[in-house]
């Protein structure tokens, strides 16, 4: 990369996080003011209030949210390594994890139409 384009990503913010922090702090070795992440504590808070404001019962988390998504993708028959690059998953094995839907013959993979 080069030292220009580099000097951009510094500067830029919107880059740096999907789930950025409103605060803005200093580097300590470089001075160069960043926006660091949320925790996952403070989106998994923010899931629990929205689910307990719904009415819903069931304990909801992010973690919850990624399984899902994770086990709808292989139900809709996207390949292992796509969903390995979606989640981030450095491992291939941490994405075989979701093929437990895919054990269960016919009943694994449901019509949409199912759910209307």
């Amino acid at each position: 990369m080069t030292d220009k384009l580099l000097s951009y990503f510094y500067k830029a913010f919107g880059w740096q996080y999907v789930f950025s922090s409103r605060n803005v702090a200093l580097a300590p070795r470089s001075g160069i003011k960043r926006c660091h992440h949320v925790d996952t504590s403070v989106i998994n808070k923010a899931i629990k209030s929205s689910v307990y404001q719904c009415g819903i019962v069931k304990r909801v988390s992010a973690h919850k949210f990624q399984y899902s998504l994770a086990t709808h993708l292989l139900q809709t028959g996207m390949d292992r390594r796509t969903i390995q690059a979606l989640l981030g998953y450095a491992d291939l094995q941490t994405t075989m994890i979701y093929t437990h839907v895919l054990r269960r013959g016919g009943q694994g993979v449901k019509s949409p139409f199912d759910s209307l």
